[in-house]
């Protein structure tokens, strides 16, 4: 069986126990679990082709479908322990054929432009409007509804405390100082635009693409008494004007494309005053320029792209731009990507009722499968602090930790 095959081959401890379409059992790496091993049936015959000819769409989609049971483990820990086996490697060959193919295809037919970026905003985070309001409550935090990464410091024990600790992180580099004005592009639900007001009595203003996003902002911002000092505006960043101390941008940068990457540094460069400070954080990978999920990029993220180091550096020299610092952040977003999982998965059947099945599978397999590439393969979040001249960079980190 060709499945089985490839399931051999990337599993170098462990192992599982493969069920095609027929019964027929297989054993897949040297050593699966002798009780209750993790075991994988298939219910389609085509899947034994299908999925080692292109396994980044045709395995999330059969699992989406039905397909595709698995027992004695949760999709989670599968593939916890298959991609921790796989590590950087490829799948197989023809698998990397096809991520190729579809490399080509995306440089030659993604154009982030600005209609076509809001639609592609729309599609995930205004999905389903009151529906995907208690989805986005339940699984990031009611009250603080946060779409990053969190900073899990050693004594970090919840993911409202990390994400508390990741907001602070980014404030301390921004060095941020009394009455400055600081511009939020990609603001999500405005949490770090109201603590940075709060913080300094900072003049913020947050720009997004989602309507549901600016609502909300703007109905938080009322709530907490900040409507004369946070702003929000469904504005695309190529059309923001003004000058400001601080720019930030949390969580965005993986929506650009990879042909607006110029214009985005220059936009920065523009509206950010001489002495000025840029904190740009964003999901990269630690390998040179690849593909982007199929999957991914299909259902959950539509012309999302994360980028390597060297696909970021280029478009910032350009500009004149200067990195001060960079910051690789890994083992924070397995960990937090964990945690919205599990309380997705505590209201799944409210979820389920809400939209349906495939939704909830398609989501469980978004959340787990990013958990485990954060974990074992090739993402990891860099923060990039980016200056305009020497004199606005600190010579040491003693700031951030003080």
């Amino acid at each position: 069986m060709i499945l089985a095959r490839v399931f051999s081959n990337i599993y170098k401890e462990g192992g599982i126990i493969l069920i095609d379409s027929k019964g027929q059992k297989y054993i897949c790496g040297p050593n699966p679990r002798a009780n209750n091993p993790i075991t994988v049936k298939l219910l389609k015959e085509n899947l034994n082709w299908k999925i080692p000819l292109n396994p980044e769409i045709f395995f999330p989609e059969a699992y989406m479908r039905g397909e595709i049971i698995i027992e004695n483990a949760s999709l989670k820990e599968f593939l916890m322990d298959l991609v921790k086996n796989l590590g950087r490697r490829e799948v197989n060959t023809a698998s990397l054929f096809f991520k190729k193919i579809y490399q080509g295809w995306r440089f030659i037919s993604n154009y982030n432009f600005p209609g076509k970026s809001k639609k592609n905003v729309e599609s995930h985070y205004d999905i389903g409007g009151k529906k995907g309001e208690f989805l986005y409550d339940v699984m990031l935090g009611k009250n603080s509804r946060q779409y990053s990464c969190g900073y899990w410091t050693e004594n970090t024990k919840t993911l409202e405390e990390a994400q508390v600790n990741k907001i602070n992180h980014i404030i301390k580099k921004l060095d941020i100082k009394k009455n400055q004005r600081v511009l939020d592009i990609g603001c999500g639900w405005g949490g770090l635009c109201f603590e940075i007001a709060k913080q300094f009595d900072c003049e913020v203003t947050g720009v997004s693409l989602s309507t549901n996003q600016i609502k909300y902002c703007k109905e938080k911002a009322k709530e907490l008494g900040l409507e004369n000092q946070v702003k929000f505006e469904l504005q695309d960043y190529r059309l923001v004007e003004g000058n400001f101390d601080r720019v930030v941008s949390v969580g965005f940068g993986e929506h650009l494309g990879l042909k607006f990457y110029n214009t985005f540094f220059q936009k920065v460069n523009s509206i950010l005053k001489t002495n000025g400070v840029f904190l740009f954080h964003l999901i990269g990978v630690v390998d040179q320029p690849s593909a982007p999920n199929q999957f991914i990029n299909k259902y959950i993220f539509p012309g999302g792209v994360c980028p390597s180091l060297s696909q970021l550096i280029k478009p910032i020299e350009k500009t004149g731009l200067i990195v001060a610092d960079t910051e690789t952040l890994i083992r924070h977003y397995d960990k937090t990507l964990e945690a919205w999982l599990e309380r997705f998965l505590a209201k799944r059947s409210e979820i389920k009722d809400l939209f349906d099945e495939k939704f909830c599978r398609m989501w469980e397999f978004y959340l787990a499968s990013c958990a485990a590439a954060f974990r074992y393969r090739d993402l990891a979040v860099f923060q990039l602090q980016i200056v305009k001249n020497f004199q606005s960079a600190h010579r040491t980190r003693d700031y951030i930790y003080s």
